[in-house]
């Protein structure tokens, strides 16, 4: 059994006028909505139940869903109309939506990957790790080091130089990007002590000085942020270009 989990409450601040009276999940992309693609790469993949977030214009999220019939999947609603979680806090609130003693995949709404999941899920097994984070290379200010070992141990910016580290390992580390996209144990559910409003890589952190926190890195063909207008545009010529070969 394994879950997964579609974090699709953002705001979509960075698509203006695409999520001016729109989610961000409804936005389309070669003529499916980010969700619809989203639920699709999961549904192949054989997930046996998803949690999927909502905040924003979340009653549109649940009518796209009832017109669907939940694309035929067993799909639960975690509600954060009242106030914005963000990724830790929204993990922290779903918990009891999860089937129990299973795995749950973490997938990003605005993201378009071809990673083979299974691979992930594979890789997150044999290490027996906590969590275990698709990386890619390092396209990016904000990005996760990650130990000879292949285990978190910091997080740097390097616009800003603010620096978190886990431990003295960071110092013969690699950096990633982090693709949005992670396997966490169910276990792990239980060792989160923060409250309210807090990220996942905060909670990555602090487990990482205690837990293996893995990474997973992707060098697939496709993966793109789709959070910016002039991405999503890009998107639609590769999808495109992706029927036709």
């Amino acid at each position: 059994m394994i879950n997964a989990m579609i974090f699709a409450a953002g705001l979509g601040t960075r698509l203006q006028h695409y999520t001016k009276n729109c989610p961000k999940a409804l936005v389309s992309l070669d003529g499916k909505p980010l969700l619809e693609h989203c639920i699709l790469k999961l549904k192949a993949f054989g997930v046996d139940r998803i949690v999927i977030n909502v905040h924003h214009y979340a009653d549109q999220i649940e009518a796209f869903l009832k017109l669907k019939d939940n694309f035929g999947m067993d799909i639960l609603i975690s509600d954060e109309r009242e106030l914005l979680l963000d990724t830790g806090g929204a993990i922290k609130k779903a918990k009891s939506l999860f089937i129990p003693n299973a795995p749950i995949l973490i997938y990003n709404v605005d993201i378009l990957s071809s990673l083979n999941l299974e691979d992930l899920l594979e890789a997150h097994e044999s290490k027996q790790a906590l969590a275990t984070l698709n990386l890619r290379a390092k396209n990016t200010n904000r990005h996760l080091c990650f130990n000879q070992q292949g285990l978190l141990c910091a997080w740097k910016n390097d616009a800003t130089q603010e620096v978190k580290n886990v431990n003295e390992s960071h110092l013969n580390s690699s950096a990633y990007s982090f693709s949005g996209i992670h396997v966490i144990d169910s276990s792990l559910l239980d060792l989160i002590e923060e409250e309210g409003v807090f990220s996942i890589i905060d909670l990555y952190l602090r487990l990482a000085k205690d837990y293996p926190i893995a990474g997973y890195y992707d060098d697939s063909d496709v993966w793109m942020d789709l959070g910016k207008p002039e991405e999503l545009l890009k998107a639609e010529t590769i999808l495109k270009k992706l029927s036709k070969d």
